[in-house]
């Protein structure tokens, strides 16, 4: 393994966490690129640890094996310890690749009493990033379109970076928390991006090289108007015989440069962007013309469900943004190809940190769905704030993952040394991934393995304060900012702080609708917008009364009075008053906590924490105090334990 992986930070594959695998006698049987890369790992913490690599017939503690003769990508592994010797028997080449680094997750416990045998494998088979980048600096959004980490690792001053090496060590990040495939590019396709497709196809052929030897698929974003932006058609209508012909021509270009191309990623009809609704055709015309110039190279389509009116009127309370992408896609469930995949957002919103899961996801069971996460953080704090979203993840997925054959994350990731600007913010990457393949696993256990992962010889002090700052930093956030599933709240085009009617009387679909008397928005069937009606029982039920609406959601369902008793005894106007106050609290105690690290990490990341949580800080001071006065100020009442607010 190539030593440049190293010159950035380590992430989650520190090389400290190779320490028991590389003081071991490592066997690897198996043929093919990625048995070789599992090859190049071992012998790699081999070297660097004082182990050493067995050849067939030799003694071995660890022993990796493809089972059979398969050369198939099959995913799943059975980890097993006999006597003294630990086993992974993998399905074909990627289980051998995620055998090993489970065993590097386990450490020395992997060659500890244990299991006889356990059985691996994923709850889905594609567990995809998605990456925002554009190959120019948009005027607007910059390189990374809601990115906090710099900028593409991929591009550089409109050009394929000479040096791939990073986007390889980028691989196998993403290989080592179980993602294996990604979109790299913008989903609002702009003009040079849409070149990607058609004489850049050598750009897509080398990224997608360096992400090969991990396993990792390369998908691309493409322009619905593509044949007309880059084929002088005059139509891109899906309908067209010609315009069918020039995707599937375009296609088998792509495939002949990159043989496991994984398909398309598309935004349709949405914020601007074109689509089939220009034609008079609908949603599954569109996705299933690309999905049939895919299919015969085992490719597919994902086509996104953010659909919805960016133009509504901020006077009309019937139009109700949430119902947008149900009203659209549950008419259209079982007309899609079987090589569609519908992307759902897992909340009928936008990534807010709170929102219930979209009703789509269990609308659709004649469709293939995948639901998407956002890792980046547009609307959680901007890999400015510890906001661990797992936990969030989690809930959904308990609640909805049972509909959905894969999951989508809006990747975090950037040029930055550190990854994702903040370093905690590598967490949710790696629990994103880690939710992909397990979407029961237990959040915190996730965090605590990036925590041996990213820290190997962590002390046990330093342990329990990563914990103590990340494992409720999500409702930490929440404390401090849109109250009750409220939402938004921000600061209109770049989203970062608060802005309590920043979106009020915009054209976005994003109100709260407060007044002198109350706030929320009714979305009830019988004197709302109906929305609570497009989920299944019990959910329709319990969000349709404020008696049985859950608290944490009741303004997003409900338009209710500022003394609305909440289920926890506290009025709305008083929860908020509190939540507000606690939230900011908190994060001060988590920068006093983060202080008593100095000395027990790299320098480098404990200076960078340092320097954020003071942003941190500051910004859930502005956020308390703007909420609060607004709220008094709207309300006139008052705080029952007086506190100060302006």
């Amino acid at each position: 393994m190539d030593e440049h992986v190293l010159e950035t930070h380590p992430a989650w594959l520190a090389p400290g966490a190779f320490r028991a695998l590389g003081r071991r006698r490592v066997r690897v049987s198996g043929d093919g690129p990625l048995a070789d890369t599992v090859r190049d790992e071992v012998a790699w913490a081999c070297a660097r640890f004082g182990g050493s690599v067995s050849a067939d017939g030799q003694p071995a503690d660890l022993v990796l094996a493809i089972s059979g003769r398969s050369e198939q990508a099959d995913d799943g592994f059975l980890l097993s310890r006999d006597g003294e010797v630990t086993t992974v028997l993998a399905d074909g080449p990627s289980g051998l690749l995620h055998g090993l680094f489970e065993v590097v997750r386990r450490g020395e416990a992997a060659f500890g009493p244990g299991p006889v045998a356990e059985r691996h494998e994923p709850a889905w088979q594609r567990r995809m990033a998605d990456h925002w980048d554009n190959i120019d600096v948009h005027p607007v959004m910059g390189q990374v379109e809601r990115g906090y980490a710099g900028g593409s690792i991929f591009w550089r001053d409109g050009r394929l970076r000479a040096d791939l090496s990073r986007v390889r060590a980028y691989a196998r990040l993403l290989a080592a928390c179980g993602i294996n495939a990604i979109a790299i590019n913008n989903v609002n396709v702009h003009a040079t991006e849409a070149r990607l497709l058609t004489e850049r196809r050598g750009e897509v052929a080398a990224i997608a090289a360096a992400f090969r030897g991990y396993g990792v698929r390369v998908h691309l974003s493409v322009n619905f108007a593509a044949p007309m932006l880059l084929g002088d058609l005059p139509t891109a209508d899906p309908l067209d015989e010609t315009v069918r012909r020039w995707w599937a021509r375009t296609t088998q270009r792509m495939v002949e440069v990159v043989p496991d191309f994984g398909g398309y990623l598309v935004k349709a009809d949405s914020e601007g962007q074109p689509g089939p609704f220009t034609y008079g055709r609908s949603h599954t015309d569109g996705a299933n013309m690309l999905a049939e110039a895919l299919a015969p190279y085992g490719a597919v389509v994902h086509w996104r469900a953010f659909v919805y009116d960016h133009r509504q009127d901020w006077r009309d309370r019937r139009t109700d943004r949430a119902r947008a992408a149900h009203d659209h896609f549950a008419p259209l469930d079982g007309g899609f190809r079987d090589n569609v995949v519908l992307q759902v957002k897992h909340g009928p919103m936008d990534f807010q940190i709170r929102e219930p899961f979209s009703p789509v996801l269990a609308a659709m069971p004649a469709t293939r769905l995948a639901v998407e996460v956002q890792a980046t953080q547009e609307y959680t704090g901007q890999q400015k704030h510890v906001c661990y979203l797992a936990p969030m993840w989690s809930r959904v997925l308990g609640e909805a993952g049972r509909w959905v054959s894969e999951l989508a994350v809006v990747a975090n990731v950037g040029d930055d040394p550190f990854w994702t600007g903040h370093p905690l913010a590598q967490a949710n990457l790696y629990a994103a991934g880690r939710l992909a393949w397990n979407p029961g696993a237990d959040p915190v256990a996730v965090l605590d393995e990036w925590i041996g992962l990213t820290f190997p010889g962590a002390t046990d002090g330093l342990r329990r304060t990563l914990h103590a700052l990340m494992d409720d930093s999500c409702l930490t956030y929440e404390q401090y900012t849109a109250p009750l599933g409220a939402g938004f709240m921000v600061r209109p085009g770049h989203h970062y702080g608060p802005d309590v009617d920043g979106y009020e009387y915009t054209p976005w679909g994003t109100y709260h609708f407060a007044d002198r008397d109350g706030v929320g928005v009714d979305r009830t069937r019988a004197t709302g917008t109906g929305f609570t009606g497009q989920y299944p029982r019990p959910w329709s039920d319990r969000y349709e009364s404020p008696d049985t609406c859950p608290d944490e959601l009741l303004l997003f369902f409900h338009h209710v009075p500022y003394g609305h008793v909440l289920h926890s005894g506290s009025t709305v106007i008083q929860h908020i008053y509190d939540t507000h106050f606690a939230g900011a609290e908190r994060v001060a105690a988590m920068r006093d906590a983060w202080r008593e690290t100095t000395g027990l990490l790299d320098p480098a990341v404990h200076d960078r924490v340092t320097e954020l949580l003071g942003e941190q800080v500051r910004s859930a001071e502005e956020w308390r105090d703007q909420i609060n006065t607004y709220f008094f100020r709207k309300s006139g009442v008052p705080d029952l334990k007086g506190r100060r607010i302006h």
